[in-house]
């Protein structure tokens, strides 16, 4: 058989080392760029934190616009070819912050604790338990989600213990673990759907009243959730009022355990620093970047004078030294290349949030959320000359702390429709007026997707039923038949 050999050719597009340092360090927020930081300074000992001294660099081996000031005949590995490397450094290259010590910084306040599971843990210690039991309570703690439900059955999590840390424990095993568990705080904690959380809720209030309540999360719960309440009255003869009672107490508890801990509303286990800090100063605002867990980074200069060293005494012929030339010369490009990443960085967020500030300047005067303007990626992009890619990066994970608040910088980002008048508003916007509705709503008649519509059209938002349940389901809200009230 005779073999072609075929000659093709293929235009690919290859990230540099340096080029996939920067993508990663644009995607991380400010906390994690802190820890970063810790460790390229753990791994590489070229790089330090610049001291209190303003003169770390050795001014005779740096000059001012970063070039060397040595002169060394031109080698294989001189320090002047390594530096050099075809072009002129700029400072920023040896520096990661251009900031003087007499800069503002602000201490963004924000909140410490005792995490959920560490909280669960806790407890956990404050109870008799044999070695095993209490291997097995700790699994199923670590099975236990931020809303406080053991979402897997005790069957998988026995299959899990025999595969995974060779122990065969039988399911009967484990609910008398679960058990005790159920017994920490908060109340309903580790239940395994939302009945049994109320029901353990229940047991635990010390209530005579609590009869009717109890019978209906265990005899009616389905007919409780979809709120046919005509059935239940007919079932067990009551009146609308003693009804109106049981399901009061209900109401009082609390669906997520957990939630306490884990709801953005309350940052007890979250640490939010803020990437960007905007100041409204006599109504000019002002965008700045959160500095204070960007450290300044310098190039610690006894390398640079040991590179020189090693360069003068390779070019001496003498042996043992190309080895070490090496190392430091690596080392040195790492430090350098990270530096640059970590002012890149920098400076495209600065831009990219710039760019959103001016796009969406009426509602940060004064975080009117009517006045957000429909903005997608791609207007961010183009506002830019950057990818979109690199926008979308920038926008997550990342926050703003302004005069009104702390938010996401996803938040200020959404579709837009066009109103009758061909005024172009924000999804945000209608989203909002849906919402005001719902609150507004007579609880006993709630409005439905249709009667919504209408009062979105009467204010000239023409939209269909389906699109205001799409935006009702995204606000999370439920439909009308069940917010509905007694």
């Amino acid at each position: 058989m005779q073999q072609k050999l075929l000659l093709q050719q293929k235009l690919l597009q290859k990230l540099s080392p340096q080029q996939i340092q920067v993508i990663k360090l644009l995607e991380i927020p400010t906390v994690q760029l802190e820890q970063r930081i810790k460790k390229e300074l753990e791994e590489n000992p070229v790089l330090e934190l610049e001291t209190d001294n303003p003169d770390t660099l050795d001014d005779e081996t740096i000059s001012q616009d970063g070039e060397t000031e040595k002169d060394v005949d031109n080698d294989e590995f001189t320090f002047d070819d390594y530096y050099a490397e075809d072009e002129d450094i700029p400072s920023y290259k040896l520096n990661t912050n251009n900031f003087s010590k007499d800069d503002k910084y602000i201490d963004i306040p924000f909140s410490v604790g005792t995490t959920f599971h560490e909280f669960l843990s806790e407890q956990l210690r404050m109870i008799s338990l044999t070695d095993e039991e209490k291997q097995l309570a700790e699994y199923i703690l670590g099975n236990i989600d931020d809303d406080g439900y053991l979402r897997r059955d005790l069957l998988s999590i026995s299959d899990d213990l025999a595969f995974n840390m060779n122990l065969d424990i039988p399911e009967e095993k484990l609910l008398e673990i679960l058990m005790k568990i159920q017994k920490f705080d908060p109340p309903g904690v580790a239940a395994r759907d939302l009945r049994e959380c109320l029901l353990i809720q229940l047991d635990r209030k010390k209530d005579d009243n609590l009869d009717l309540a109890k019978t209906i999360i265990k005899d009616y719960f389905l007919e409780f959730t979809k709120k046919h309440y005509t059935k239940i009255l007919a079932k067990l003869e009551l009146s609308e009022e003693e009804l109106k009672e049981g399901i009061s107490q209900i109401l009082k508890l609390n669906p997520k355990p957990g939630s306490s801990y884990s709801n953005p509303q309350n940052k007890a286990n979250q640490h939010i620093v803020p990437d960007f800090i905007l100041d409204n100063l006599d109504g000019t605002l002002n965008l700045s970047l959160n500095q204070r867990n960007v450290p300044n980074l310098i190039i610690n200069d006894t390398y640079l004078g040991m590179l020189q060293a090693l360069s003068e005494n390779h070019k001496q012929k003498k042996k043992n030294n190309k080895d070490a030339l090496l190392f430091v010369k690596q080392k040195l490009d790492s430090a350098k290349w990270f530096i640059d990443a970590i002012q890149q960085r920098q400076t495209t967020l600065l831009l990219t949030m710039s760019e959103i500030i001016n796009y969406q300047k009426e509602y940060f005067e004064d975080g009117d959320e009517t006045k957000l303007r429909p903005m997608i990626l791609k207007d961010i992009a183009e506002r830019t000359n950057m990818d979109i890619s690199t926008i979308s990066r920038v926008s997550n994970s990342k926050y703003i702390q302004t005069h009104f608040g702390i938010y996401p910088l996803k938040y200020f980002f959404s579709e837009g429709l066009m109103k009758d008048d061909g005024e172009e508003v924000s999804t945000r916007e209608i989203k909002k007026i849906l919402q005001e509705c719902i609150e507004n709503e007579d609880k006993y008649k709630p409005l439905t997707d249709e009667k919504l519509a209408k009062i979105l059209k009467e204010k000239s938002y023409n939209i269909a039923r389906r699109t205001v349940a799409k935006y009702r389901e995204q606000l999370e809200i439920p439909v009308a038949r069940l917010r509905k009230e007694l």
